[in-house]
Order: structure tokens, then sequence, then C-alpha cells
């Protein structure tokens, strides 16, 4: 059954980051808590969540049942003109549990029309005051998705080399550090008339390699923008709801952003939901007498009563106690195995935020997400029932909060066990 469903699959699919010549995509059947279930009945451990969705684990059935009750009573509403019970209280809970100056939520379906609203947002935001400001500052080896706004404020390579001539121009920064930041606020100052906002993934770069960026560099990069008056769009897409240890990365940081962008994690992995949420300052440039001055933007889908209920089952999910102490334990789990593995020090490069471990590994080619070494990795790990997916030299977990400590120690013992081979 296995081999066919291959087979039939690669007649009619088209996979998302795949050069499809020679792929092999496996049919999973069902999802299990932290596992994934294929056609033959092998289970892997997903430790990476999905792609960074699964908060609590596959199928979790009390979200399974929250989003069964909402399908028998409003499974669909146009969100212009009307609104829905699931859509109010989750923008209520989630703005009670951000930075106190976020007052407004707009919802969309995924984490790049997230982005692509927030800089909308900030765009017109200047434009409906009269002031002409275009320009967007960004870090560069960012990733905020793969639309075309979304692609423009991202790091710049070879996947938008084929775009590069319909990108918008962006100025792109190195991220912040004691050492830098001097450099940095002089070239803010530099291009401080012409900047309209400036957007970054806060702590953590996740898709540019887990790259990581100290709370209080960034803290002072922020106040500093604020000073010059350049919006801040904080993309927690992929931080968000846990994953720094704490509920969201603002919660490190002393300087507030004007609009904040979230999905991933948001349903728990159950469904698509986009979240792009603002200051009641910038809202208030677009309430006006003026219908011109108002957010056009919108999906048919925007607020999908099903998927607020899916969120709003995640939430109850994420605060319980259990959960909380199920983040600590990761967190603490993780920083012990780095201390294992002092003994490759020479070998690899390891950091940890939160619950994301990444161990980048020392190779004769320059890190990158197309290392011939991941080939390698991703069927190492996967002959051990293991869902990793390296990025090129980089190992990364992003595990479900649910991971038992004996699955995760197996994970551990796994990475050993690979470093071991490829010494």
């Amino acid at each position: 059954m296995q081999h066919e469903l291959i087979q039939r699959d690669a007649q009619v699919n088209w996979h998302p980051y795949t050069q499809m010549k020679n792929a092999r995509h496996i049919p999973i059947m069902k999802g299990e808590g932290t596992y994934l279930v294929d056609a033959n009945g092998t289970r892997y451990i997903d430790v990476i969540s999905s792609w960074w969705v699964t908060l609590h684990g596959h199928a979790h059935p009390y979200i399974a049942q929250k989003v069964s009750e909402q399908l028998g009573t409003l499974e669909q509403v146009i969100f212009a003109g009307f609104t829905h019970m699931p859509a109010i209280k989750l923008s209520e809970r989630i703005l009670r549990l951000l930075p106190d100056n976020q007052q407004k939520v707009f919802y969309t379906d995924n984490g790049s029309t997230a982005v692509e609203v927030a800089l909308k947002m900030c765009i017109q935001y200047n434009h409906n005051r009269g002031i002409r400001k275009n320009k967007i500052l960004a870090f560069h080896k960012g990733y905020h998705g793969d639309t075309f706004g979304a692609m423009s404020v991202s790091g710049r390579g070879i996947w938008t080399a084929p775009f590069g001539g319909l990108l918008f121009e962006v100025l792109f920064i190195d991220t912040p550090t004691k050492e830098n930041l001097g450099g940095l606020k002089d070239f803010i100052d530099e291009h401080a008339a012409e900047l309209t906002c400036f957007i970054y993934e806060p702590l953590v770069q996740g898709a540019g390699g887990m790259l990581m960026h100290g709370a209080e560099d960034l803290s002072e990069l922020m106040h500093y923008c604020r000073l010059k008056n350049i919006l801040l769009i904080q993309d927690e897409i992929f931080v968000g709801f846990g994953r720094t240890g704490k509920l969201f990365a603002a919660d490190h940081l002393t300087a507030k952003p004007d609009v904040m962008c979230f999905s991933k994690g948001l349903t728990g992995g159950t469904m698509p939901l986009g979240m792009t949420t603002c200051t009641q300052e910038i809202f208030d440039a677009f309430y006006s007498d003026d219908k011109t001055k108002a957010l056009f933007h919108g999906h048919s889908f925007t607020a999908s009563p099903l998927a607020c209920s899916a969120a709003l089952a995640s939430l109850d999910l994420l605060l319980l106690e259990s959960t909380q102490q199920n983040i600590i334990r990761i967190c603490h789990q993780h920083s012990v195995f780095i201390d294992k593995l002092t003994n490759h020090a020479a070998d690899l490069i390891a950091r940890q935020c939160g619950t994301i471990l990444a161990i980048e590994l020392k190779t004769t080619k320059e890190t990158s997400y197309f290392n011939d070494v991941q080939i390698f990795l991703y069927d190492f790990f996967l002959q051990r029932n293991v869902l990793i997916r390296p990025l090129g030299n980089i190992i990364y977990l992003v595990p479900p909060y649910c991971i038992s400590e004996e699955d995760l120690d197996y994970v551990y013992q796994c990475i050993l066990d690979v470093m071991e081979g490829l010494g």
C-alpha cells in the first residue's frame, strides 16, 4: 500500500521546497501526539512539529472536539459586514497576552499574508497622514514568507533569485550585537527620513539557519528606531506561543512593537490562520469618513470560525500549568544536552533559545540550506524513526510540548550517533 501511495502522489502532487526529480514522499495515515504513523505502521517522532506548527501534538482530542462543536454551529461567514463569537473571543484573549499597546486584530490565512498586511498597514499609515516614507528596514538572512512582499523583506539569495527584479527595494542590516550597535544606529540615522518601518524576527531567525541574537541588543535597536519614528513590525510567526520559553518573544524585550504577526502555532497546528495586531494609533490613521483610507485587504476565509475555535482551544492547552511545566522541562533538557556536546565542540556550534535547539555542523562547505550533508542527515534520522528536516548542515529541534523526556533523550542520542558517524 505504501509504495502504491508514493507512486500515486508522484503522479499528481508538487511538494513545497522540494526538487521533485527523484523525490519520495512518505504517506502518513494518522498522527498520535508526538508521532506520525505511515502506511506501513511505522511511527516517527515529529521533533520539528511538522514545520513548527504542532504545539500540543497531532490529532489532539480537545482541539478536535472544539472544532467539531463549531462545525455543527457555524462553519463560515463573510467577515466583511459580519462577525462571530470565535473571532471576538480569540482577539480579546490574544490582546490580553500581548504588550499592552496592541489594541486591534486583523485576520488572514497564513504567515506570509499576516506579514503582507503588516507591511501594508505601515506604508498606508504614513500615506493616510500625508507622509511620504516607503523604505523598509530588515535583517540580512531574515525570512518572512513566500509571497512577493514577504519575499522582498526576506534575505535575498538562491530562493529569491528568479524574482530579484520584481522585489521592492529594502535596506538590510545585520542582527544587533554590542559590537555593531553603534554602526547600525549610524546607518539608521542616514536613512531615517525615508524609512517607514523595520521588520524583524525577534531572537531567532528560523529559516535563515536558527540564527539567534540577544534580547537586550534587539531592545536597544527597537528603542532607537522608535526615537527615529520608524514603525516596528515584530514577526512572531515562528517564535510565538511558547517557543522561546516565554509566551511570546515580546516578553523578553523592553521595547514594544507597533505591529505583530502570528500564524504557525496559533491554531496548535490544526489548520491555517494568520493574525496581524497593531496599536490604536495605527488603526486610527485608517479610521475616517474618507473611504479611500480603509485598509483594502481581505481573504475569503478571513477569521474562519473553525480556525478561530481551534486557536481558542490551543490557547486553553498552552496556558495549562502542565503545558508550561513541559516547556520548562524541554528548555532544561536542551540545556543539559548542550553540555554533553562539549566533546564535539570542534565539530559543531550549538545554540538554544527556549524550546528551540540548533546544532550547526562544521563542514568543508559553508553553512547553507543547500549543503550536501542535508540529504545524509535527513535519511540518517528517518531510518531511526525521527523526523528532522535539517537546514543544510544545521540540525534543529522544535518539539511539540507533549514530547516525553524519553523520546527527547532518544533524539539526543541519535544526534550523538550521527556526530560519531561524521567524525
